[in-house]
């Protein structure tokens, strides 16, 4: 198996460690990486392209080489506009070009039939089940270090860009100063929207803090009493599917795919309502029956979520289908 991309890419995921064969390719805004590309796939059976652009570039790449292309949608687009018409027009284009599209969620599958893919199917991506044990020792750890020892710890996690819904977050953190003691909201992640989260934080002294990317998210969600995902879209959201698996409180926005994740273990409202938001994690904070009832649920949801071994199997059933037994 040959994987392309950016060469930072492989200090952070390993490839070559899993006996890949690696080959760097620039950043989409590079030219270059369509030549990288297409010398890449000339000996390839399949193509497999993740998300939207990689999946331009790999048709742009192939050519008219009769290479099947499988796509897998994880996410959709946001933008509006020209910028949003020509997203559409990128996407007709490469779900038209694909042997296979693969939703993450239904809603992405319903989204690929509509702008002509021939074959469109669900194929859900689950994370790595979290070792619960190591987690829930290093629990108390992770809250003593926030300083959330007397008083209840909110944990969102995600990069810091708008359609996190982080706006709506902070909107909700202020009515929590209501609440005695006031929660300290935790946000794991990194991004653009950074300094402008911190100064509305700073100015109106909101109980949130901004922790940067952390390798100790599980950690820091075992600590949690409730998991907040406030995000505009979601197809399977690795938040809400490690506070499940742990047994953590959920309160999400009914978006995307979240509803379909998530069933009835978790406590959903509308994105961008802050009083609904902050509403359903007060009342949480409030009863400890509700959190026991909803912490055992997650884990009966997350039960009936596909395995690794069996994420692995559906891609390598469809590479099957597409070589014809070669």
């Amino acid at each position: 198996m040959t994987v392309c991309a950016p060469a930072e890419l492989d200090q952070a995921y390993d490839f070559l460690g899993t006996g890949a064969h690696f080959v760097p390719v620039p950043r989409r805004s590079d030219p270059v990486a369509i030549g990288a590309l297409r010398v890449a796939c000339a000996s390839a059976d399949v193509v497999h392209a993740h998300g939207l652009h990689a999946s331009v570039r790999a048709g742009l790449a192939l050519g008219s080489q009769r290479v099947p292309l499988v796509v897998t949608w994880h996410t959709r687009t946001h933008a509006e506009g020209a910028r949003g018409q020509l997203l559409r027009m990128m996407e007709r284009k490469t779900v038209r070009a694909a042997a296979v599209v693969l939703g993450t969620c239904s809603e992405l599958v319903d989204r690929a039939r509509r702008r002509g893919a021939r074959d469109a199917r669900l194929g859900p991506v689950s994370v790595p089940a979290p070792h619960e044990g190591v987690a829930e020792a290093q629990a108390g750890k992770a809250r003593a270090e926030l300083g959330a020892m007397d008083r209840p710890l909110l944990m969102a996690v995600g990069a810091l860009e708008p359609h996190r819904g982080y706006g709506t977050l902070l909107d909700a953190s202020r009515l929590w100063l209501r609440h005695d003691p006031v929660p300290l909201v935790a946000v794991a992640g990194e991004g653009r929207q950074r300094a402008v989260l911190q100064r509305r934080i700073d100015t109106e002294g909101l109980p949130v803090r901004l922790l940067g990317r952390r390798d100790d998210v599980t950690s820091l969600l075992a600590a949690a009493d409730v998991a907040v995902l406030p995000s505009r879209w979601e197809a399977r959201a690795p938040l809400a599917q490690e506070a499940l698996r742990l047994g953590v409180p959920l309160v999400a926005t009914a978006v995307g795919g979240v509803p379909e994740l998530v069933g009835d273990a978790a406590v959903l409202v509308p994105y961008g309502d802050a009083e609904a938001l902050a509403a359903a994690v007060t009342a949480l904070l409030a009863d400890p029956a509700r959190r026991a009832t909803l912490a055992a649920a997650g884990r009966a949801q997350a039960a009936t979520w596909p395995t690794e071994d069996e994420t692995i199997a559906q891609v390598l059933s469809v590479y099957d289908e597409l070589c014809g037994g070669r």
